[in-house]
């Protein structure tokens, strides 16, 4: 009879491996957290013109467009805009839209007969109506065809899609790159170019640095001054209807190239928007550049840049008040202003020639002369010279000027003559 033999079990798993192994982690989970290290990010304030035209022109509630080459930032901003403001961002890309998905879709109800069809609008739009606020953002305009630019007319200025109107907690921005550098591009039609402010977005080489180690510029809106705000409002109706009655060609200027249509030009619609910025940026106290961007970026270049000339002269002395009391006198520091003073003195000579005022005008030349650059005086003291009626004694004042002029004069004459020589020797 055979022995019996006991059984024996086989060793346990754990015996085999030991009770401290564990199973490797899944490779995507630790490509996740690599991920999620990258987007670990933060935020800092930081003086940025661009940044600071664009918050403005939000919060003055204008639909804003930004330009820029692709992969310059201009999503990014966005993101990070409505991040900061605390605004739900929705993203829609122009170009993949069909007319119908910003006039409304059709729908056919009971009796079409009597009740019509109505047009329903997309779902994007109508989650923006439930939350009460947010950022709209336009994305690639320039790749959306003239058809579904027609469409967006209503909905840049009205703010209305089908039937359904965004409550004024919506702010519109849009982004698209040049026709040059845009996939299939279109020029921008006019009517849709005409009720956008644009901004031209460039990257800061120390704000790209800066962020790709983790900190970027922090989004704040404009703190205005509630006891700024009539002041800033009677400010800039003055110096947009100023401008406007010296300069009635500016009203309505429509570009004759296409591209140009394309972008900012001056219009009774975008002179209104021009106005809001002036006031905004005036109780918000706004930096010269961050104006500068925005009035160009309302009414192009050329009068922008006239705007803001038209901005200096309003707080010019008034050259009555000079002619009155010309011992007196502060005269602007800056040459181009103290040019602007003298010339409107002289000006004002010249609507009402009297003696005294024309012997007043003569003083404020000699305290220019003492107080600043002497070439300033050259001209408006050959004009004033000019207005010398027969029966007006010289002032004794024009004897300190003489010798100014004069050299001012030779001065002008020898590099004139230095300028030919230069030419002929070519």
């Amino acid at each position: 009879m055979p022995e019996h033999v006991p059984h024996v079990p086989p060793a346990s798993t754990e015996a085999q491996t030991g009770p401290d192994r564990t199973s490797p982690p899944d490779p995507l989970d630790v490509a996740g957290a690599l991920l999620a290290l990258l987007r670990d990010t933060t935020t800092a304030p930081r003086p940025d013109a661009q940044l600071e035209a664009l918050t403005l022109a939000v919060a003055a509630d204008l639909p804003v467009l930004l330009w820029g080459e692709p992969g310059i930032g201009k999503t990014a901003a966005l993101t990070q805009l409505a991040a900061s403001l605390e605004l739900p961002l929705t993203t829609v890309i122009a170009s993949v839209h069909e007319p119908s998905d910003f006039s409304g879709l059709p729908v056919i109800g009971d009796d079409p007969a009597e009740q019509g069809v109505p047009m329903a609008p997309p779902d994007w739009a109508v989650r923006l109506v439930r939350a009460g606020r947010g950022l709209l953002f336009l994305d690639e305009l320039s790749t959306a065809p003239p058809a579904v630019q027609a469409a967006l007319l209503r909905l840049v200025l009205e703010r209305r899609i089908g039937t359904l109107q965004l409550p004024p907690g919506v702010r519109i921005v849009a982004a698209t790159n040049p026709r040059t550098s845009a996939a299939d591009g279109w020029e921008l039609s006019p009517p849709l170019a005409n009720r956008f402010v644009h901004l031209q977005w460039i990257h800061d080489h120390d704000v790209v640095v800066r962020g790709l180690g983790g900190t970027w510029p922090r989004t704040t809106l404009p703190r205005l001054d509630p006891d700024k705000l009539p002041g800033a409002v009677d400010y800039a109706r003055r110096a947009v209807c100023g401008l406007l009655t010296a300069r009635p060609t500016l009203v309505h200027r429509l570009p004759s190239s296409e591209t140009r249509r394309g972008g900012a030009w001056p219009s009774p619609r975008s002179w209104e928007t021009t106005l809001r910025l002036v006031a905004f940026a005036t109780a918000a106290g706004a930096s010269r550049e961050v104006l500068s961007l925005l009035v160009r970026g309302a009414v192009g270049d050329g009068p922008g840049l006239e705007l803001l000339a038209s901005l200096d002269r309003l707080d010019l002395p008034d050259p009555e008040m000079l002619l009155a009391d010309p011992g007196r006198a502060v005269l602007p520091e800056r040459g181009d202003l103290r040019q602007a003073v003298l010339d409107g003195v002289v000006d004002a000579v010249r609507k009402r020639p009297e003696k005294s005022r024309w012997d007043a005008a003569w003083a404020l030349l000699v305290r220019a002369v003492e107080t600043g650059a002497p070439d300033l005086v050259v001209v408006p003291a050959s004009t004033l010279a000019a207005l010398r009626q027969e029966d007006w004694d010289v002032p004794d004042a024009i004897d300190g000027l003489a010798g100014v002029v004069s050299v001012s004069r030779r001065a002008e004459h020898a590099a004139a003559r230095v300028a030919v020589a230069a030419r002929a020797g070519r």
